[in-house]
């Protein structure tokens, strides 16, 4: 096993250049992403003696679930096991349920996003984040990111052509491991396999500012998200202490360099924790600082768990924080929070496996 290789790792353009003759790999291609196939050996159409070489060099799906939670909202929370034990997380949201009509028959198809993890732990070590508390272990591989989306679709017998909306805002920092992301981001997009193009991938990132220029000059097509949480220096370095490397000013104008479709904005993701950000001078401060960018704000209840030093602001406080950006010009949306009656935040499952506000808005 060890000496294997995870087949998902590659393009189609690379597996054809390991599989010989060339059309093989299309044909491979189908098999793992189109048909769902679970062994090489089912792969009809391959000589047998391909599928013997095949199986012999690779691995075919390099997950294994091993914990399934699902929340009464339809979120459904994976713990993952890789080939060599260690566990990610993803998620699969239900954005949108399907809808039937009067006959039975579907009016109106569900709406899915993936959440996926592109590390073993993180070494950002956000404070309000379980994942940080596990510390860094390893880099996911192009394969170990991309299979998150197609277990998720095997599993709930999601069909092959139906898209879904890719998130890169699991576990670790995902341009932490930009070589590996933009090769999975890649293999989203071929069109002989899932067909996910890049306006359906967003790339969620905790503000790696030098980063952030290098995905740009990419022109992958894919949108980013910035994790902001703070409006000054010293709350945001206490949140994410890499703040001191990738202070906020970096970010803001290596995101001003980013190329970004004219009919689509920058989000900017506010975690808002009570006591902490959720005041009346944050949200001017927000407002003054995303002045020159045509960003959208998403703000998110702190999601508690167990011995978190952090607490959920209230609702009160959340819709007049969201009011006040939106009188000042900026879009701003509050995230409902999903799956919050399972282990839904980034670490809980993992670390589960191992062991009303009266604020002067006026």
């Amino acid at each position: 096993m060890q000496n294997k290789t995870i087949i998902l790792d590659y393009t189609k353009d690379e597996l054809a250049e390991l599989i010989k003759p060339a059309f093989r790999a299309k044909q491979v291609y189908g098999w793992m992403y189109h048909k769902y196939a679970k062994h090489f050996d089912e792969m009809q159409n391959i000589p047998k003696t391909l599928r013997a070489e095949l199986d012999e060099k690779f691995i075919l799906m390099p997950l294994t679930a091993v914990q399934k939670e699902q929340s009464k909202d339809g979120t459904i929370k994976y713990l993952f096991a890789l080939p060599d034990g260690k566990t990610i997380e993803a998620v699969l949201l239900l954005m949108k349920p399907e809808e039937l009509g009067d006959d039975g028959e579907v009016t109106s198809e569900a709406k899915y996003t993936v959440c996926v993890s592109t590390q073993v732990g993180c070494k950002v070590g956000c404070t309000f984040c379980l994942t940080a508390k596990g510390g860094f272990t390893r880099n996911l591989t192009p394969g170990e990111i991309v299979a998150q989306v197609l277990a998720i679709k095997i599993d709930n017998n999601i069909p092959a052509a139906k898209r879904m909306n890719i998130v890169y805002m699991g576990m670790g920092e995902p341009l932490d491991n930009l070589d590996n992301l933009a090769t999975a981001i890649k293999i989203f997009k071929e069109e002989d396999g899932l067909a996910i193009g890049g306006k359906r991938q967003t790339v969620s990132t905790s503000g790696l500012s030098n980063k952030i220029d290098k995905l740009g000059q990419m022109d992958l097509g894919v949108h980013i998200a910035i994790s902001l949480h703070a409006v000054d220096d010293k709350l945001r370095t206490e949140l994410i202490p890499m703040n001191k490397a990738h202070n906020i000013n970096s970010i803001i104008e290596a995101v001003k360099r980013f190329p970004i479709d004219t009919r689509k904005r920058v989000m900017f993701e506010y975690l808002v924790i009570k006591g902490k950000n959720d005041d009346k001078e944050s949200a001017k401060k927000l407002v003054k600082l995303l002045s020159d960018i045509k960003a959208k704000v998403n703000l998110i209840f702190f999601n508690p768990y167990p011995g978190s030093p952090y607490e959920r602001p209230s609702v009160k406080t959340m819709v007049n924080f969201q009011e006040y950006l939106i009188n000042h010009g900026l879009l701003c949306t509050i995230r409902q929070s999903k799956g919050i009656d399972i282990s839904a935040a980034c670490g809980q499952l993992k670390e589960k496996e191992r062991e009303t506000d009266s604020d002067d808005w006026s």
